[in-house]
């Protein structure tokens, strides 16, 4: 008769085999779009310092230029570790959204499984167009690192200085003209959510 100690050094063998096999990591489903990454590696390094997490930031933009998307990469950080990365895949999804910082905080907010950031920081390998900043705000993300600013962006070809100076334009003579209509009807869903007494708020 076999020793039971044989069985259980079998079924040990083959637990570590699946658990090998599975790698011992911590990760979010990976996404279809390019410009996300959320994989934790458990292997990261804990004490990565500003500069570490900069320089990630700077990594992907780097590679994103490789693989056809836009100069621009951004990775989220909470507690010492990054959380989401994400690169400018405009050109490469045809989605005008898909900047680095907003392609970070979905990420971000898809692995928390939560639409707000506080206390994470965002660190971008360039200063936040006008669009990006505002998600960092709505977000709530706690502190912004950039390391190319808005000037260096400009000589190369991404000039989101006249963005900044159509704020201040009213709004009928931006370049691009806003007009207001059926306000009145329009308020209808404000009164609603205004009255509605099981709303999340943000």
């Amino acid at each position: 008769m076999i020793d039971k100690r044989f069985y259980g050094l079998i079924l040990c063998l083959l637990v570590g085999t699946i658990c090998f096999g599975c790698g011992g990591k911590d990760t979010a489903r990976e996404s279809s779009d390019p410009s996300v990454e959320t994989i934790r590696d458990e292997k990261e390094d804990e004490n990565m310092t500003k500069e570490d997490f900069m320089r990630e930031a700077i990594a992907l933009s780097c590679s994103s230029v490789e693989h056809g998307g836009g100069p621009f990469g951004a990775v989220i950080v909470r507690d010492g570790k990054i959380i989401a990365r994400g690169s400018n895949s405009v050109t490469l999804l045809n989605d005008p959204t898909a900047h680095a910082e907003v392609s970070a905080i979905r990420a971000a907010c898809s692995s928390e499984k939560n639409f707000k950031l506080e206390g994470c920081e965002l660190y971008t390998s360039c200063e936040p167009c006008p669009m990006c900043l505002a998600a960092a705000y709505w977000a709530g993300i706690s502190k912004i690192y950039y390391g190319n600013n808005r000037t260096d962006a400009a000589e190369i070809g991404f000039d989101d200085s006249f963005i900044y100076d159509q704020i201040d334009v009213a709004p009928e003579k931006r370049t691009v003209p806003s007009e207001p209509m059926l306000r009145d009807e329009a308020l209808q869903a404000f009164r609603m959510w205004s009255e509605k007494e099981d709303k999340i708020e943000y």
